[in-house]
């Protein structure tokens, strides 16, 4: 299996006025710098899927990918892309992690890929246990590049939700342990941003 890693920051980012959420800083580094650095690694080639003007990401020196389909349709679009890109350059699957969640797991791609392929899932997705409920994390999920035309069909018939498509293909939820904190946690608002620097400084 050849795995492509594609972090997802296609979306407009409305709650933080529009702006790029993963250039903000918590402590001496960008939310997406940690994002590559604790992707790269688990995966030797990683690809950012981001729309706008590319050469705003230029020093990262990693390709970036808009989405394939136009009108801002989601991190579907975004899955879609990675899958596209991967299908060109001779990958069979995508990990895929999203740009505003800096503390995800070291061993994402192992846990997801050795859990997954005990059914040989063609999808598995992180999920963790919050008060006793199952929480999925549908951005964070291997993907097979087989369904990228089934994906983009349904892309096309109106769906949106990543685990609306992902359950057709019975999708493998594969539970990460919680410990102190959410390793899922997203930055989303100013407050979060304000949480994510006071774990950093934790550290």
């Amino acid at each position: 299996m050849s795995i492509l890693g594609v972090i997802l920051a296609g979306g407009q980012a409305r709650r933080m006025d529009g702006i790029d959420k993963c250039r903000l800083k918590i402590g001496d580094n960008t939310i997406l710098d940690i994002v590559v650095n604790c992707l790269s690694l688990q995966l030797e080639t990683i690809v950012l899927n981001a729309n706008g003007d590319p050469e705003r990401f230029s020093d990262l020196e990693i390709d970036v990918i808009p989405d394939t389909i136009q009108g801002y349709a989601g991190p579907l679009a975004g899955i879609l892309s990675g899958m596209r890109f991967a299908e060109k350059n001779g990958f069979t699957s995508i990990l895929t992690v999203a740009s505003d969640t800096p503390f995800f797991p070291l061993n994402l791609l192992t846990k997801l890929l050795d859990e997954g392929s005990k059914e040989n899932s063609l999808i598995s997705i992180a999920a963790t246990k919050q008060n006793n409920k199952l929480i999925r994390h549908p951005t964070f999920g291997l993907w097979s590049v087989s369904l990228a035309d089934d994906l983009e069909e349904n892309i096309h018939a109106g769906v949106r939700k990543i685990v609306l498509w992902a359950d057709k293909h019975s999708a493998k939820t594969i539970l990460f342990p919680t410990l102190k904190n959410d390793p899922f946690f997203n930055i989303n608002t100013h407050s979060d941003l304000v949480e994510a620097q006071q774990r950093i400084g934790a550290f």
